[in-house]
């Protein structure tokens, strides 16, 4: 997911991605510990994509707070 797609988002909405997201990435994490999976870089794109919304989310915040 893009930024620019992200900043779209209402906050409520951006905290509700964000656990999903989180949800989605323990599923692969266990996946992987059952059986490998053939494409590791999705773990990777789904940090990358948490840590991209959580700190958006804290940009938003703090112009909210404003």
């Amino acid at each position: 997911m893009k930024a620019t797609e992200i900043r779209e988002l209402s906050i409520t909405d951006l905290k509700e991605r964000i656990e999903t997201e989180k949800a989605n990435l323990s599923r692969l994490k266990m996946n992987h510990a059952i059986s490998p999976l053939d494409d590791l870089s999705q773990i990777n794109k789904a940090k990358t994509n948490i840590a991209r919304m959580l700190t958006i989310l804290g940009e938003m915040e703090i112009k909210k707070d404003k």
